[in-house]
């Protein structure tokens, strides 16, 4: 059998390559000093796994009580004088029969001993190779685990870990499976990184997209419509109306054009595309639209758009002089999701890509791409999206991909090499930094996807650019060529600023609702004092309204300050208090939604800087 210090540098390996060794060991041992802790105090209690995940780690126990906040309390303070003792992660490698010895009181322990046995890991899928079993043990606790862990546990800071809540969670997701009891924390390495960290969550607490659009009266998720379909208010619909209207100018103005195709298709559409082979979990079940159940008579809700922009490609002959053809829409797509796993804006069932797909010639591909790139750094400044990086997404890892477990990806291994090698070549002559990635590519071709953060730091993508070759062949595109021969073109598929859900739950956040004058959804609140200054007012919102702005005129019976409050609440860039001396100069008192008061400004004034604003689609209210 191996050696301890073998054993421990075995452990290293089982470090993801994207986290922080460091964080990972002072976690993923933090989780073993919890369970000590948790088990001291409910004898009961039977630990499962307990792995480090971003931001802090969690421990599933099976356990039949709900600890108190005294209760958590009490752990806390324990694994503060565990971590005091200076307690040694000590490892050894045993048999499958000693662990069954060592566990033979926990259920879920011997399971994952017989899945480790038949080579399988801690979640049940097949690995490489069957791992070694081994465990470790620091003071009086005992776990089944591969690592790797700090030395003792004096390496570990009793002042940067928190434990957050308690959560139900069910045995290896499995919801046929009993319910156990998740511990969630978060450990840093210092207690001022802790620190820092439960600031972020308190900000991003302040701007989650949910409780935002609650607030401004964006959006509403109705029981009745079921989970993952969000009810846009009227506010919410402005700033929907306002992002398609923006996105499709910048795109007729780059020649794409524009088509309405249909929201379902039959099943036979989707197994050419293959998306029923690779997708069909993450679709919507087949409606039977004929008594026998042909699949000719079976039609799906359509998860993507591209097998409906190929059959506009497909509606007449092509001939090289025609590529490229820009194809866009805005479509509806569906996909099924967990409804514990929906929620707000940003994950939902039904949603409206900002979709667009190019056929090119492969002499083309590279300056349709820089042109996409373009399209999309000039719709991120307007946005005000600023902090943003490339990932080109590969297929398969070769090292980590186990032998006959593929079939994630279209199997073409020089088509996905000479897509990777046209994305790379294009980012490399662009001067963009980007990073490449494996097992994220869609599932027929690699692609560049924007990364952005949101409020936690934590990375998602926005925007996707694809090289695709694979549907043009399973769909027999042609172009004639100019020696009159027949060629295949490239399709190239994009979203420039995502879905109009994802986009929207985005910005919410990033501007906690506070909108730019061009995107708010209510850009000036009227209020006059008194009701001799009625006339006033709405006769200068329906100028305003005329001019195309978007105008609310308080004629409410609340009092001034209180109007004022509300319009500021609301987000409202500008409020405008109309009093006798403003109707004699014809003027407003123009307050912003940050409080500040600048003062009178002549009403032509005002909507001089109101049109620069809006115009420039600056982030200042003032400019």
């Amino acid at each position: 059998m191996a050696s301890e210090a073998e054993l421990k540098a075995a452990g290293d390996k089982y470090v993801p390559k994207d986290y922080d060794p460091t964080l990972y060991k002072l976690r993923h041992s933090l989780a073993h000093v919890l369970a000590q802790a948790v088990v001291e105090k409910f004898p009961q209690a039977k630990p499962t796994i307990g792995p480090p995940i971003e931001y802090g780690f969690y421990y599933d126990f099976d356990l039949d009580v709900n600890p108190t906040d005294g209760d958590l309390e009490w752990i806390a303070n324990r694994m503060k004088q565990i971590i005091k003792g200076k307690h040694p992660f000590k490892v050894r490698e045993i048999t499958a029969d000693e662990g069954r010895e060592i566990f033979k009181d926990n259920p879920y322990k011997l399971e994952l001993i017989e899945g480790l046995a038949k080579g399988q890991d801690e979640y049940g899928n097949a690995a490489n190779a069957a791992p070694m079993l081994t465990v470790y043990q620091q003071d009086t606790f005992t776990d089944l685990c591969r690592g790797p862990h700090v030395e003792t546990t004096g390496n570990l800071d009793s002042k940067a870990f928190k434990i957050t809540q308690v959560t139900g969670s069910y045995w290896r997701g499995d919801s046929s499976k009993k319910m156990l009891k998740r511990f969630h924390a978060t450990a840093w390495v210092s207690a001022d990184d802790l620190k820092a960290h439960l600031a972020r969550v308190e900000e991003a607490a302040k701007r989650d997209h949910r409780k935002v659009g609650r607030d401004l009266e964006l959006f509403a998720n109705e029981q009745v419509f079921g989970a993952g379909f969000p009810m846009l208010l009227p506010k919410g619909a402005t700033v929907r109306r306002l992002l398609e209207t923006f996105i499709t100018d910048y795109e007729r103005k780059a020649g794409y054009s524009h088509v309405y195709t249909p929201d379902a298709a039959k099943k036979e559409l989707y197994k050419i595309s293959g998306h029923w082979e690779h997708y069909k979990d993450s679709m919507f079940p087949p409606m039977d639209m004929g008594e026998g159940g042909n699949d000719d008579e079976e039609l799906c809700l359509r998860p993507m758009c591209c097998p409906h922009h190929i059959q506009v490609y497909k509606s007449k002959p092509r001939s090289y002089r025609d590529l490229p053809i820009r194809i866009a829409e805005l479509g509806k797509m569906y996909r099924y999701e967990r409804s514990g796993v929906v929620g707000g804006l940003s994950r939902v069932r039904c949603m409206t890509l900002n979709d667009a797909h190019l056929f090119v010639r492969p002499d083309q591909v590279k300056a349709e791409i820089a042109g996409v790139l373009a399209l999309m750094k000039k719709a991120y400044a307007d946005l005000g999206i600023t902090e943003y990086r490339f990932r080109l997404s590969k297929n398969d890892d070769p090292e980590t991909t186990a032998p006959g477990k593929g079939g994630k990806y279209v199997d073409n291994p020089a088509m996905w090499e000479s897509s990777i090698a046209m994305l790379r070549e294009v980012l490399k002559e662009s001067g963009l930094p980007f990073f490449e990635a494996w097992n994220e590519a869609a599932f027929y071709g690699p692609k560049i996807d924007v990364q952005v953060k949101d409020t936690m730091g934590r990375e998602e993508t926005l925007s996707t650019i694809q090289a695709d070759q694979h549907l043009p062949e399973q769909f027999k595109l042609e172009f004639k060529d100019s020696d009159d021969t027949p060629k295949r073109p490239v399709m190239i598929h994009r979203g420039v600023i995502s879905t109009m859900e994802r986009m929207m739950s985005y910005l919410i956040e990033l501007y906690a609702g506070a909108f730019p004058v061009w995107l708010a959804p209510v850009q000036v609140t009227i209020v006059p004092i008194a009701d001799r200054h009625f006339e006033f007012a709405q006769k200068l919102g329906d100028s305003l309204l005329e001019s195309d702005y978007r105008v609310d005129v308080d004629l409410g019976d609340k009092r001034m300050q209180a109007k004022i409050r509300d319009a500021q609440l609301q987000k409202v860039p500008y409020v405008l208090v109309i009093g006798d001396k403003e109707m004699e100069a014809n003027s407003v008192a123009v307050r912003l939604r940050s409080g500040e008061d600048l003062g009178a400004k002549p009403v032509a004034e005002f909507v001089a800087m109101l049109e620069q604003v809006v115009r420039s689609r600056t982030l200042k209210l003032v400019p």
